[in-house]
C-alpha cells in the first residue's frame, strides 16, 4: 500500500475525507514555499500538492497563472519542488504529490526526475497534459520507484476512456469537476454535485475519488464529500491568499493556517 492510500484508508476508518492542498512552488520565492506548505498541513491538509511552475499551464486560471508568473520571475526550477518536498518529508508525515506539465519533466529528464521525486519524499505524480494512451514509459518509471500515478477525469470523459484511465490510476483519481479551468467559484454547480455522485458510483472499490476545480470555500468541501468524493482539492483559494499576503510571510502563513483549518473540518462525514 502506498503512503496515498494508506492516508485514504486511515481518514476512512475515521469517518473524514482528505483536504489535499495545492501550492505553486517559488510562489514568492522557492525559499520562502516550505513555511507557506507547513501552514496548511499545520492546518490539517492530509496530502499536499506542489505545483511545479511552467509557462504555458493551460488547465489553470487566472489566480494559479499568476500564481506560476510570479514563480518563474523569482528563479524557480523543476529542482526547487524536489528540495520543498525534502523539507516537508523531514518535518512531517504527510504525503505530497507533485504536480507538473510535461515539458519540465521531460526536459529534467524522465527517469531522473521520477527516482528523484521518490527519495525526495515524493509520493505521486499528476500530469494533466500527459494522456493515458502515452503514458507507457511514464508509468513504467514510476512502478519501478514505488510512485503513484494520478489520472485525471472530466465532465467529458466517457464510459470506454474512464475504463482505460482507472487501469492505470492509482494513489486517486482526479476528477475535474467542471468545464474550463481551475479558479475560484462562488457555488458549487448542481451538475458538479450529479457528477461526483456518478463517479462515485462507477470508481468505487477501485481508488479514491478526489474532486477538484472550482472548490473555495468550507461548504463546498462539505457538499462534494457529501455527494461521495473521498477528497476534496484546494488550489486557487490558498493560492490567492499567498498572492494578497506575499509581502508578509507570517501574514499568508496565518491565513493560509486558518482556512486549511476551516477546509478540513468540512471533510468530516460522523
Amino acid at each position: 500500500m502506498t503512503e496515498i492510500s494508506k492516508a485514504f484508508s486511515n481518514l476512512k476508518s475515521k469517518n473524514e475525507g482528505a483536504l489535499i492542498a495545492y501550492l505553486t512552488v517559488g510562489d514568492p520565492h522557492p525559499k520562502k514555499t516550505p513555511r507557506l506548505a507547513e501552514a496548511l498541513i499545520e492546518g490539517g491538509a492530509d496530502i499536499l500538492e506542489l505545483g511545479i511552475p511552467f509557462s504555458d499551464p493551460i488547465a489553470d486560471g487566472s489566480t494559479i497563472q499568476n500564481a506560476v508568473s510570479r514563480s518563474l520571475a523569482s528563479g524557480s526550477r523543476p529542482v526547487d519542488a524536489l528540495d520543498v518536498a525534502q523539507e516537508i518529508n523531514d518535518k512531517y508525515d504527510v504525503p505530497i504529490v507533485a504536480m507538473s506539465y510535461f515539458n519540465p519533466i521531460f526536459r529534467f529528464g524522465l527517469a531522473k526526475f521520477i527516482t528523484q521525486a521518490k527519495k525526495c519524499g515524493i509520493s505521486g505524480l499528476i500530469i494533466p497534459d500527459l494522456p493515458v494512451e502515452e503514458s507507457q514509459e511514464y508509468r513504467k518509471e514510476c512502478v519501478v520507484n514505488g510512485m503513484d500515478t494520478i489520472f485525471l477525469a472530466s465532465p467529458s470523459t466517457d464510459a470506454t476512456r474512464l475504463k482505460q484511465i482507472l487501469a492505470q490510476t492509482s494513489g486517486y483519481l482526479y476528477l475535474i469537476s467542471l468545464y474550463g479551468v481551475t479558479g475560484i467559484r462562488t457555488q458549487i454547480a448542481e451538475s458538479a454535485t450529479s457528477l461526483i455522485k456518478k463517479y462515485h458510483g462507477i470508481v468505487r472499490g477501485t481508488v479514491p475519488l478526489a474532486v477538484g476545480f472550482g472548490i473555495s470555500k468550507p461548504e463546498h468541501v462539505r457538499q462534494v464529500i457529501k455527494a461521495g468524493a473521498d477528497g476534496a482539492i484546494i488550489g486557487s483559494a490558498f493560492v490567492k491568499i499567498v498572492e494578497d499576503n506575499r509581502g508578509s510571510i507570517i501574514r499568508a502563513g496565518r491565513k493560509l493556517r486558518n482556512l486549511a483549518r476551516a477546509m478540513k473540518k468540512g471533510t468530516i462525514t460522523a
